[in-house]
């Protein structure tokens, strides 16, 4: 399976020797899932674009230290570049940043979420069984590192799964865009450290609570194998991949 891998940015050089820059990261949660994955990234952020949509049998992308609605070339051509998957039915997972682009893009919306910054293991209730979500789990834990959310899902969404800080946590589009708030991606270390450097602009009784909650087993793998079969029931050529 060929998956072209968005880089929206980059981890800081301080914290590469946790878990490295987001390469890696992708890499060591699908490789158990997929062991014939190539993982082709795309540094976008710095205006590197696939030629054409045909190069990957998909698209997933990383989180980003900024806002989708930012006014920012690459970003706007980001915002195209979701519009021309859509319009292809190119199979796409949108991680973070990525699931609030493809709402952006797509006629929904984001903004900065009311409850704050949402970070560390949160609780996702999953609101409708789909056949690709093998093994089934009604509710799956996560990590998060987020100021802005999606806060209206573009028409013909499905909402899939809500948290208490994030109601639009997971939802679909089609049966070729899936889109996911939390970091399936980041461990309990990477995100130890990014609490330790924002504790200022997230505030220290935050901090402090989503602490006591980094070592609750996340259910990263289990996501990353959803993701798998999300991307292979639909799609005969992944299927055979």
């Amino acid at each position: 399976m060929k998956i072209g891998l968005l880089l929206c940015d980059h981890i800081a050089d301080r914290f590469r020797h946790i878990e490295g820059d987001y390469p890696e990261m992708f890499g060591r949660l699908f490789l158990p899932h997929v062991p014939d994955l190539e993982l082709i990234p795309y540094d976008i952020c710095n205006d590197q674009w696939p030629e054409t949509l045909d190069l990957c049998d998909a698209f997933m992308t990383t989180g980003s230290r900024l806002s989708v609605y930012d006014d920012i070339p690459w970003l706007r051509t980001f915002k195209t570049f979701v519009r021309e998957m859509r319009q292809a039915e190119k199979p796409f997972i949108g991680i973070c940043f990525g699931h609030q682009m493809m709402a952006q893009a797509l006629g929904g919306r984001v903004s900065k979420a009311d409850y704050g910054w949402g970070v560390s293991v949160h609780p996702i209730e999953i609101l409708r069984r789909e056949a690709w979500m093998c093994p089934f789990r009604s509710v799956v834990n996560l990590q998060y590192m987020h100021q802005d959310q999606v806060v209206e899902m573009p028409q013909d969404s499905v909402l899939l799964g809500r948290s208490d800080h994030c109601p639009i946590a997971m939802f679909r589009i089609g049966r070729t865009m899936l889109g996911i708030q939390a970091h399936p991606e980041f461990d309990r270390n990477y995100v130890d450290a990014l609490l330790e450097d924002r504790i200022e602009r997230i505030g220290k009784d935050r901090v402090a609570d989503a602490r006591a909650r980094l070592d609750i087993p996340a259910d990263s793998s289990l996501i990353a194998g959803w993701i798998v079969e999300f991307l292979s029931h639909w799609n005969a050529d992944l299927r055979s991949a």
